[in-house]
Order: structure tokens, then C-alpha cells, then sequence
């Protein structure tokens, strides 16, 4: 079957890191369409997803609805813009299917975090490889939208 997603939480983690993380964590349920967040909002929770699925999208000049950048499903983090100040999302959030999630208030986690350092390395590490994985994607979406399309061979 492959090895796991290193942008999943079973793959990032250790057990012990990931039973420190899980006992802030609360059940919250989205309907499809709902909006977790907003560009531009402040970010002060996160979710890792349970079931279903999200999109991860972004404003984009000259179009009516925020472009999609990348699907998140079961196993990983929704949200990184908590763990950087200003605390304001960078990106959109939209369920697309029924979706199920572990919610976590940011500051608790940002506080332990501060509290353990060996796993706020470990946790910091994984959102740090999402950050570069997500960049990467963002980049490509980009490129996809605004490249010229034309045969012309011109860059």
C-alpha cells in the first residue's frame, strides 16, 4: 500500500506526540458547504480531519469565488496560520463532503508546545513540511491559472 503521507498526523508523529495533541482535542462536525474559515479571518483554532473532505482555497483577482488549491481528507491538518502571528488566515477553507474533524484551540496547543519542547519540535517539524508541501501545490495552481497557454514557446 505505500508509505504513509508524511502530511498526515500517524505518519508526522509519534505515539506519545500524538496522545499530548489529541487530549486538547474536541469532535466537531461540517455540513457540505460550510466555511471553517475565511482569508483574512483570525485564526485562532485548527482542525485535523477525521472523515471527509475539504478544500483549501484562496482569493484570486478577477474571479467571483476563491480558487481551490488542494483537498485535505482523513489524517490531516487543516490550518497553520495559528502558529505564526499575526494569527490571521492565509487561505480559505470549504467542507465539500460532510465532514468530521478534531478541533484544537490554538493557544492551548501553541502553549504546549512552549511546554514541551520535544514535541513542539516534533509538531513544529510537520507543520513545517505542510507549509513547504502546500507552497509547493499553491504554486502550481498559480501557474496553472495565469501561465499563457499559447503554443508560442515564449516564457
Amino acid at each position: 500500500m505505500g508509505t504513509p503521507s508524511p502530511t498526515r498526523i500517524a505518519a508526522a508523529l509519534s505515539p506519545a506526540h500524538r496522545e499530548r495533541l489529541m487530549s486538547l482535542a474536541r469532535e466537531v462536525n461540517f455540513p457540505v458547504g460550510a466555511r471553517l474559515f475565511d482569508e483574512g479571518a483570525p485564526a485562532e483554532r485548527f482542525w485535523i480531519v477525521r472523515s471527509g473532505t475539504v478544500a483549501l482555497d484562496m482569493v484570486v483577482p478577477y474571479r467571483r469565488r476563491p480558487v481551490a488549491i488542494e483537498s485535505l481528507g482523513p489524517g490531516e491538518l487543516v490550518g497553520w496560520s495559528w502558529l505564526f502571528p499575526p494569527y490571521v488566515w492565509q487561505l480559505g477553507c470549504e467542507a465539500m463532503t460532510p465532514v468530521r474533524t478534531h478541533e484544537f484551540d490554538a493557544r492551548a496547543v501553541r502553549m504546549l508546545m512552549d511546554a514541551d519542547l520535544a514535541f513542539g519540535a516534533s509538531f513544529g517539524h510537520w507543520v513545517g513540511r505542510i507549509l513547504a508541501h502546500r507552497l509547493q501545490t499553491a504554486r502550481i495552481r498559480m501557474i496553472d491559472l495565469y501561465a499563457p497557454h499559447s503554443g508560442s514557446g515564449v516564457l
